[in-house]
């Protein structure tokens, strides 16, 4: 089988500086954990490795084929969705309905496939949303039927429709208002929300004073808030003219979206974990629990992104 290389050079190059910084900073974490007895860069250091297992899945995902692309976010969803639904508790009524959830990642997926734009936007929010809604009112059990709905509803608009905004970034038409590769923009909105999280944390634990939201997330700071926004924007700012059409303003304005959309999402599923009482959604990425535990800043972010480029370029 034949598996040419679609991406674009620019993508090669900064995965590339991606792996080199990922090396520097490994060789800089293993200096700090010398003579560490305390064990204080543990986290750390579990972040750093995380980061190695993630970004050599997705370069593998995005570089072979535009369909394996498509296909590694569809997996990806389900996975989340999956993870979701196994700790949020369901009424034993609508065991059988869960089954049509599940059918509904596929299904979103394909649509992305044969670029069909108008059924990818409505879909999940119009006909999911009315069918799995019916089939829980002929099931006929009227106990904790909002709360039902609602939990299935709302984790397949996260899960699943937000999610597949991003798939959908690596078919956008190109050589419209402005040429622009759907792997490049890609990139840029996943590698900016990842830098967010980890600027918020660097500033955060080195500044951190004053609490954001204490009672979801106790170690969010203001100061992580805002100086991860702030670098954000700045590293949007060189980073745009290389991989987007994006103008100096509209970097500066996706990069505050990415970093403020970026914490939003991440309290989010933090307020999800706290309602229903765990630390963490899984253990599947050592060092960051489960996938919703990786992928919680991107299901904000991917949307938004997406709607800004479609509504100035596309």
């Amino acid at each position: 089988m034949n598996l040419d290389l679609w991406i674009p050079q620019s993508v090669l190059w900064t995965l590339g500086a991606v792996v080199a910084l990922l090396a520097v900073a490994t060789l800089i974490v293993a200096f700090m954990r010398r003579g560490d007895a305390s064990n204080r860069h543990a986290e750390l250091a579990a972040r750093v490795t995380s980061w190695w297992v993630l970004v050599f899945v997705f370069a593998v995902a995005i570089s072979f084929r535009r369909s394996v692309a498509i296909a590694f976010f569809a997996v990806l969803s389900f996975l989340a969705l999956k993870e979701y639904l196994s700790l949020i508790p369901t009424r034993r009524a609508d065991r059988s309905v869960l089954f049509w959830a599940y059918l509904c990642v596929p299904l979103q997926y394909v649509w992305v496939g044969m670029h069909w734009y108008n059924l990818f936007l409505i879909f999940i929010p119009v006909w999911a949303f009315l069918w799995i809604a019916m089939l829980m009112v002929l099931r006929g059990d009227t106990r904790d039927f909002l709360r039902a709905v609602g939990t299935i509803h709302w984790g397949l608009m996260t899960m699943v429709f937000g999610l597949s905004h991003l798939a959908y970034l690596l078919v956008l038409p190109e050589g419209k208002a402005i040429a622009a590769h759907g792997a490049a923009l890609l990139l840029f909105v996943v590698l900016l929300t990842e830098l967010n999280d980890v600027l918020q944390y660097v500033w955060g634990r080195t500044l951190g004073r004053h609490k954001v939201i204490e009672s979801v997330s106790p170690k969010k700071t203001v100061e992580g808030l805002v100086g991860g926004a702030l670098t954000t924007t700045v590293i949007a700012f060189f980073l745009a003219p290389y991989l987007t059409p994006l103008t100096p303003a509209h970097s500066i304005a996706a990069g505050l979206m990415i970093g403020f959309g970026g914490f939003l999402g991440d309290v989010t599923i933090s307020a999800v974990k706290r309602d229903i009482g765990v630390k963490d959604t899984g253990s599947l990425i050592p060092g960051h629990g489960g996938i919703l535990d990786r992928i919680d800043s991107l299901l904000f972010t991917g949307p938004l992104f997406f709607h800004f480029m479609a509504f100035f370029y596309f």
